[in-house]
């Protein structure tokens, strides 16, 4: 099956009644440690009429060779890019919705302070559900949109972002702890494969697991 392209179809659109689009996209929601990360990417006319990276498309879609050759010039390409962070003890506090908002509105903050109009802009924040809007003191205009991360480009860039920016904590994280290699973030990125279950079952988490997300895969170690 060959990958979508994302275009700057809705961008366009946006962009009649906004000054600037802002691509958002979180990568991390799933995994078993680490944060999560928001990214947000925002466009103007100019950069829609340069016309995005070639290659670039949802983060998901692409190797880890290729994102990492790709955040840059995704970076590049965009007026203005952020990524926002919400940690592992934030999340087993909050909660995952609560802690997605507060990275949004953290990344968004960020893009404020780079000088992007964001209480006049165009959020187009990927999937259905508006999560972004709970954590926000004033209102702001999020359109939510399916498969956005494929097929808009700026979220597109924001995903790449966001991904490259997580994966290369995850592989710090276990070159400042070495006691932590046996849960493989390098190769698994904090995400639950076999190895990484395994690890926990046996030497139990650390201060970056989600300790919340753990009882069933630690209850089935003290069996």
């Amino acid at each position: 099956m060959t990958p979508v392209d994302p275009t700057l179809d809705i961008e366009r659109a946006q962009l009649r009644a906004a000054p600037v689009v802002i691509g958002m996209d979180e990568v991390g929601r799933g995994a078993l440690a680490g944060p999560v990360v928001v990214g947000v990417s925002a466009v103007r006319a100019e950069e829609i009429e340069i016309g995005f990276p070639e290659g670039l498309r949802d983060s998901k879609l692409l190797t880890e060779r290729r994102r990492e050759a790709l955040a840059p010039l995704a970076d590049a390409w965009v007026w203005a890019s952020a990524t926002g962070w919400a940690s592992a003890d934030e999340i087993d506090q909050f909660g995952i919705g609560p802690s997605l908002a507060a990275a949004g509105v953290r990344a968004l903050a960020s893009l404020w302070e780079q000088g992007v109009p964001v209480d006049a802009a165009t959020i187009v924040l990927d999937g259905t559900h508006d999560w972004l809007t709970p954590g926000c003191s004033a209102p702001l205009h999020v359109v939510t949109q399916p498969k956005a991360d494929r097929d808009c480009a700026s979220v597109a860039a924001a995903s790449v972002i966001a991904k490259v920016a997580r994966d290369r904590h995850m592989v710090e994280l276990v070159e400042t702890h070495p006691k932590w290699a046996p849960y493989g973030w390098e190769r698994n990125k904090g995400y639950g494969s076999a190895q990484h279950r395994e690890a926990i079952a046996e030497l139990g988490a650390c201060p970056e697991h989600r300790a919340s997300w753990l009882h069933k895969i630690l209850a089935g170690a003290s069996r």
